[in-house]
């Protein structure tokens, strides 16, 4: 309130009116709100204003806030009625502490953000503490996980796509390595044993494996390598609008591991069917030289099935080039210095049907992934 007197004595004063005073929410709130809870993540006011003020403050900001607990009033409720609660005004350290601890005790992962001494406790007993890098206090910034080094509530949003873009990627590399790997490892063990029992045997006397060491050391270090970096660099828009993960969900979820068994699977058969027929067309020798060639080129095929989930990634350059490097590699391999890997040269017909069967591959690596989605979607 403003007045006007003569003097400096406090009497007689003439009331002059009223000075608001407004600290309004930053503007990219109200869509950086909107933007979480379509995530899934709940937003719930935690603060020291007035109980007016923090429901006139969560009204504009989109926070969806019918009552406001004050902090005497929530020592007088139990922790399932807190979780009802989505502003708290006149908190004290001990009612912040309180509230994270009963959303916790309900299954919850909270991320608590504060900027004072008094929310350090708080800060401390969430999954994830966030602190105010340009006002907030030393305490606070030492005992969070994170400093927010804008103040800005839209960082908090980026960082959760972000953090779920490479959770996905992850699981597209772990797809794409799994299923691969899965296919080399049944490959030489299946195809030991049936070498073993018809007793097939190389130029030397021994046993005739379907892949030389030299042969799998090349496709873990060139086919895989860069093709799965390029999966990191995946873009996955639409993330945002997927529900929250449990936190004791496994990496390689169920869906991903029938990826991996069924696709791993396929392209192991088809190897066989190679190491079957090939002796036939141009001996044992060349027979193992086109199993490798299958296998390193349809690996880099497979890396497109692995990325495809119910999101749709955006194009990757990145991943374009790894596999057209990977596959012009490979057939400057074959073509000019097949004995570094211990292989023999191949007839261009032969590099033909190799080609077609990795393309076969693929293609049916990505009919198992579109219908183990579809069936994931079904109600």
């Amino acid at each position: 309130a403003l007045a006007h007197g003569e003097g400096e004595r406090e009497e007689s004063l003439r009331f002059l009116g009223f000075v608001l005073l407004l600290d309004p929410p930053r503007p990219e709130v109200l869509e950086a709100v909107r933007r979480v809870q379509e995530a899934g993540v709940r937003v719930v006011m935690v603060t020291g204003d007035h109980p007016a003020t923090a429901l006139a403050i969560a009204r504009q900001v989109g926070i969806p806030a019918e009552v406001v607990a004050t902090g005497e009033e929530i020592a007088e409720l139990s922790d399932e009625e807190l979780l009802e609660v989505d502003v708290f005004a006149r908190v004290r350290p001990e009612d912040k502490l309180r509230i994270v601890a009963a959303l916790q005790k309900a299954g919850e992962v909270v991320a608590m953000t504060g900027d004072g001494v008094n929310d350090a406790p708080a800060l401390k007993r969430a999954d994830v503490g966030v602190a105010m890098g340009l006002r907030g206090s030393d305490v606070s910034r030492e005992v969070a996980d994170l400093v927010l080094l804008d103040d800005n509530f839209a960082t908090i949003v980026a960082a959760i796509e972000e953090g779920r873009n490479i959770y996905e990627n992850i699981q597209k590399f772990i797809r794409f390595l799994f299923s691969t790997n899965l296919s080399e490892v049944l490959v030489v063990a299946i195809g030991m044993v049936f070498a073993a029992l018809l007793n097939l045997r190389d130029a030397a006397g021994h046993l005739l494996l379907p892949l030389t060491a030299a042969q799998i050391l090349w496709i873990n270090l060139v086919t895989d390598g860069l093709p799965a970096l390029a999966l990191a660099l995946d873009q996955n828009p639409g993330v945002l609008r997927s529900p929250p993960r449990p936190k004791e969900a496994p990496l390689l979820d169920r869906i991903s591991l029938r990826f991996v068994l069924i696709t791993g699977s396929v392209k192991a058969g088809v190897a066989l069917a190679i190491l079957a027929v090939f002796p036939g067309w141009l001996g044992l020798e060349a027979a193992r030289s086109a199993t490798f060639h299958f296998m390193a080129i349809g690996q880099l095929f497979f890396a497109y099935a692995a990325r495809h989930t119910h999101l749709i990634p955006l194009p990757n350059p990145y991943l374009h080039g790894a596999v057209a490097l990977g596959i012009l590699v490979q057939l400057l391999l074959g073509l000019l210095a097949p004995q570094f890997v211990e292989g023999v040269a191949l007839p261009l017909w032969g590099w033909g049907v190799i080609l077609g069967l990795a393309l076969l591959a693929w293609l049916m690596a990505e009919g198992v992934d579109r219908w183990l989605w579809r069936k994931e979607a079904r109600p």
